[in-house]
């Protein structure tokens, strides 16, 4: 019985470490800051019509 006792308390003693070690990863990752939203690439703007002229205007490659 003695050893019955044991094994149940280390196994409930196992299940909330676990839980624990979750709880705290879960907090962990949540607690990360913001990233700011800024693009790596910046792209001229212009109209779709200027990019039509301008791929009629290209010279053609042989």
């Amino acid at each position: 019985m003695h050893r019955l006792l044991a094994a149940a308390l280390t196994c409930v003693a196992a299940a909330i470490l676990a839980v624990g070690a979750a709880v705290g990863v879960v907090s962990l990752l949540s607690a990360t800051p913001e990233q700011p939203n800024v693009p790596l690439v910046y792209f001229p703007e212009h109209s779709p019509e200027e990019a039509r002229s301008s791929d009629a205007a290209a010279p053609a490659e042989e």
